[in-house]
C-alpha cells in the first residue's frame, strides 16, 4: 500500500521551532518530487515548499529563510524543519506528490501557533 503519514505538528509559541515529518511507504521518495502544503482556518491549501529527486528545494516567499525541506533515503522520510514560526503558519500541514497517476497525500498534522 502506497502511503504517505505526517507527524510532529502540536502547540508552540511565536518564534518557536517544530520539525515535521513525511513518512513514505510503498515508494521510493528519492525518485519522485515531494512537496509540502499548508491549508489555514479560513485558506485554501497552499503549496509552499518542494523537494526534487535531485535534492534541490523551493520555497514560497512567505516560508522562505525559515523552513527548510529536507529528505532521509534510507528513512524513505521527509522532513519540514520550521524556525521562528508566526502565528500565520497556523495550519494543517500535508505532504504530497504525484505517483505514477495518483495524487498522493498525508492526512495532515495540525500546528498551532499562539501565545
Amino acid at each position: 500500500q502506497v502511503q504517505l503519514v505526517e507527524s510532529g505538528g502540536g502547540l508552540v509559541q511565536p518564534g518557536g521551532s517544530l520539525r515535521l515529518s513525511c513518512a513514505a511507504s510503498g515508494i521510493n521518495i528519492s525518485l519522485y518530487t515531494m512537496h509540502w502544503y499548508r491549508q489555514g482556518p479560513e485558506n485554501q491549501r497552499e503549496l509552499f515548499a518542494n523537494i526534487f529527486s535531485d535534492g534541490a528545494t523551493n520555497y514560497l516567499d512567505a516560508v522562505k529563510g525559515r523552513f527548510t525541506v529536507s529528505r532521509d533515503n534510507a528513512k524513505n522520510t521527509m522532513y519540514l524543519q520550521m524556525n521562528d514560526l508566526k502565528p500565520e503558519d497556523t495550519a494543517v500541514y500535508y505532504c504530497n506528490t504525484v505517483y505514477r497517476t495518483q495524487n498522493l497525500w498525508g492526512q495532515g498534522t495540525q500546528v498551532t501557533v499562539s501565545s
